[in-house]
C-alpha cells in the first residue's frame, strides 16, 4: 500500500519553550510536500527534518494567529534569496476566507519584497462557513470551519491507495472536527491545556480522545501543547474516552502511515 510519511516540526505554542515550537506540520504523500500551519521558527525545523521551503509545494494555514501563520512573510522573503536558493517549483498557499487580506498586508508593509514571479506562486482561499475541497495532483484535500476564531478550519487529505489524515488546527469540540477525522488513518489533533484547565475555543485531552472516539479514528495524534501540559499526565486524560493508538506529538518526530 501508498504510505505517507508525517513530521512534527513544532508541537508547541507561541509560548517561547526549548523543547517545543510553534505550529507547523509537514505531510509527504503522493509525491508532494504539505506544510500545515508555519508559526515562528518552522524554516529551521525543516532544515533539521532535511528539508528545505524550496520543496514545499502546498502551505495549509488553519487560521491566521500569529502562532500558525507568523513566518508566512519570512518564507515568502526567503524564496526571493539569489539564484542558489531561489524557488523553481510553485508554491500554493492555502487557507479560509481572509488568507488574501493577510497576504495583502503584509505586501503593504514589505512590499515587492514579498512578491514571487506568477507561475511559481498561487493562492487559494476556500470557504470559512462551509466544506470545501479541492485536487493537487492525486491528493484530494477536504476542509471544514471548526470552532475557534472567524476563518479557523480543519483539513482532511485523501490520497489515491485511500489514506486519510485530518488535522485540527486550533479548535473546540464541534461537529465539525468530528466530520474531518470520520475514519481517518491519522487524527492530528490540537490539545493546548490539562482537563482541569479548560478555555473555550481549545480541545483539552478527554475532548480530543472524545472527537477521535466519535469520527471512529484509527490513530490519534495530539499536539499543540502549552507548557502547563509538561506537567500533566495528558495521556491518562486521554485514555477516558479514547482507547486506540495514542502518539503524544515530540518536535522532528516522524509517523508513518
Amino acid at each position: 500500500m501508498e504510505s505517507a510519511v508525517v513530521t512534527i516540526l513544532g508541537s508547541g505554542t507561541i509560548v517561547p519553550s526549548l523543547r517545543r515550537g510553534p505550529c507547523s506540520i509537514l505531510l509527504e504523500a503522493a509525491g508532494q510536500a504539505l506544510l500545515f500551519d508555519i508559526g515562528p521558527g518552522t524554516m529551521r525545523r525543516l532544515l533539521e527534518a532535511g528539508k528545505t521551503i524550496g520543496e514545499i509545494d502546498l502551505l495549509l494555514i488553519s487560521h491566521i494567529h500569529p502562532d500558525h501563520s507568523g513566518e508566512l512573510a519570512s518564507l515568502l522573503f526567503a524564496a526571493k534569496y539569489p539564484e542558489a536558493y531561489r524557488r523553481r517549483k510553485p508554491l500554493t498557499l492555502i487557507g479560509a476566507r481572509g488568507l488574501q487580506g493577510l497576504y495583502d498586508a503584509l505586501r503593504v508593509a514589505y512590499g515587492d519584497w514579498l512578491v514571487l514571479p506568477e507561475p511559481l506562486f498561487s493562492l487559494r482561499e476556500l470557504a470559512d462557513r462551509t466544506p470545501d475541497a479541492f485536487v493537487s495532483g492525486d491528493l484530494l484535500i477536504r476542509s471544514r470551519p471548526v470552532a475557534h476564531i472567524a476563518g479557523s478550519i480543519g483539513y482532511r487529505v485523501e490520497t489515491p491507495a485511500g489514506l486519510s489524515v485530518a488535522y485540527s488546527g486550533d479548535t473546540d469540540l464541534c461537529e465539525g472536527l468530528v466530520e474531518l477525522a470520520r475514519g481517518a488513518d491519522l487524527f492530528l489533533c490540537e490539545c493546548s491545556l490539562p482537563d482541569e484547565m479548560k478555555v473555550e475555543g481549545h480541545l483539552t485531552p478527554s475532548e480530543a480522545g472524545q472527537a477521535a472516539s466519535r469520527a471512529g479514528a484509527k490513530r490519534l495524534v495530539l499536539t499543540h501543547f502549552y507548557p502547563e501540559c509538561d506537567g500533566a499526565d495528558i495521556a491518562a486524560q486521554c485514555r477516558k474516552t479514547w482507547k486506540g493508538p495514542l502518539t503524544l506529538a515530540e518536535d522532528l518526530m516522524r509517523i508513518g502511515i
